[in-house]
């Protein structure tokens, strides 16, 4: 019997390309100890249990994946023959349902589909030969996914215990235009270094992701609260007190107490609406004020905080002129009306930056999908010293 739950191995937490200092952040305040880390995500040894509080409580990670094992492997065969010596009938129940997920660089692979194939096949095999029935499988991560990391030679197979991606929160029902995804936005106001109590400002707001993320945040809200299904459930002698019983801590850590003043705003009453939507279905709308104005009407209290914009990047041709001249506004808007606030803009386009005429004090590197870009924080001195 493969006994998962209960055998600590090692654990790749995955995550997008530049959130691993975050996610590191987020790992250790949970009290794990981080075995190596690596541009896209962390290393850990432990148990397929430990994986369930990791899935509730990571707002920066995308998959906890538990090794099963790792061999060598030089062509499809060999990967077959080594997956087919596995127990996956204490692991993956006959009469469930199992997708593959991979990533491989072998030169003997043109697609990663067919290594995806060679696995399905190795385990409906094992399976059908020791219990005389196969499991179902295709490509939904709603039940079992099992993940594959085959480079050169080297082949590691994975129990994924997330399922869907952590880094969608489950609020966003409604993704309006050019939404940020989730794990990105609670990386940008870590960047900031936002105390959860100050006000936090975003002007330009979309969706509503970043004053949501921040609203969640401030008030200890993890993303476990808004999920009740996650692969780890399906694998063999999962026990659901374990579950139950993390999602009770998350529940107690919760402080409803903590009320910072949230403005987001946006031009847009569609927006607006969207924004609305998704922050009642995260259960912050009674947080966030939500104002429809140009950016330059929005409310910004007199106590200092954060102010964040996150405005268009203007990759498509022809909306240069005018985002110059939305850039310039923006600088304007922080030096004039938001003294005393750390502000933030956040961009994937350097030359439009250059216009909010106001210097940087720190830049941090992020990627939004695969556009580089950057978090560029501005000191906005209150009357003593001017920028």
């Amino acid at each position: 019997m493969t006994e998962v739950f209960n055998t600590p191995s090692k654990v790749i937490i995955t995550c997008n390309k530049r959130l691993s200092p975050y996610l590191q952040e987020e790992v250790k305040s949970l009290g794990f100890e981080i075995k190596r880390a690596f541009n896209t995500g962390v290393e850990l040894f432990l148990s397929v249990n430990d994986c369930i509080k990791l899935n509730l409580n990571l707002r920066t990670a995308s998959q906890v994946l538990y090794e099963l094992k790792s061999f060598r492997a030089n062509d499809p065969k060999e990967l077959y023959d080594n997956l087919v010596k596995i127990a996956w009938e204490d692991i993956i129940p006959f009469d469930g349902y199992f997708s593959v997920t991979s990533t491989v660089h072998n030169e003997t692979i043109t697609t990663p589909l067919f290594a995806n194939v060679k696995v399905k096949d190795a385990i409906v095999d094992r399976i059908k030969d020791k219990k005389g029935v196969r499991p179902d499988s295709g490509p939904d991560y709603h039940k079992c996914v099992i993940h594959l990391h085959w480079m050169e030679e080297r082949a590691e197979i994975f129990l994924d215990t997330s399922g869907e991606t952590l880094a969608k929160h489950g609020y966003r029902k409604h993704p309006g235009k050019a939404p940020m995804l989730e794990a990105l936005a609670t990386s940008t106001i870590m960047a900031t270094k936002w105390d959860g109590k100050s006000p936090f400002i975003n002007p330009m707001c979309g969706s509503g992701t970043l004053a949501i993320e921040a609203a969640l945040l401030a008030q200890k809200r993890m993303p476990g609260l808004q999920r009740m299904n996650y692969s780890f459930m399906h694998f063999i002698g999962y026990d659901e007190e374990v579950f139950f019983e993390e999602r009770r801590q998350i529940k107690d850590i919760a402080d409803k107490t903590i009320l910072p003043q949230i403005v987001a705003s946006d031009i847009s009453d569609q927006a607006i609406e969207i924004a609305k939507m998704n922050a009642r279905t995260a259960g912050v709308e009674h947080l966030i004020t939500f104002e429809i104005c140009d950016f330059a009407d929005t409310t910004v209290p007199q106590e200092p905080g954060v102010i964040m914009f996150n405005p268009e990047y203007g990759e498509r041709l022809g909306t240069h002129s005018k985002l110059e001249v939305t850039y310039k506004r923006i600088g304007d808007f922080l030096k004039q009306e938001c003294k005393g606030y750390r502000g933030y803009v956040f961009t994937g386009n350097p030359e439009l930056a250059k216009k909010i005429g106001l210097k940087a004090s720190r830049r941090f590197e992020f990627f939004n999908g695969k556009l580089d870009c950057r978090l560029l924080q501005y000191e906005l001195y209150d009357g003593s010293k001017d920028n």
